[in-house]
């Protein structure tokens, strides 16, 4: 569980795994970009590609969100 609040490793985890593969474009960037399009012709695999290149930006907006709460609250 420590793994999963600790932002540095989400963020290594955002620019790795999360933009891989960069050349020409992101592939989050393009899958994404494929949905907002209709998502004409998406089969499972490119569902399971968006959802795994997708959860390290996840994880991180998690982060972001339990960070901010924590310093309003105190």
């Amino acid at each position: 569980m420590k793994l999963l609040n600790n932002y540095r490793v989400i963020i290594l985890l955002c620019l790795t795994l999360g933009l891989a593969p960069f050349y020409p474009e992101p592939h989050i960037w393009g899958k994404l970009n494929w949905i907002v399009g209709g998502a004409v012709g998406m089969q499972l695999e490119d569902w399971f590609d968006v959802i795994f290149h997708g959860l390290p930006w996840l994880l991180l907006i998690r982060i972001i969100i339990i960070k901010s709460f924590k310093k309003n609250v105190t």
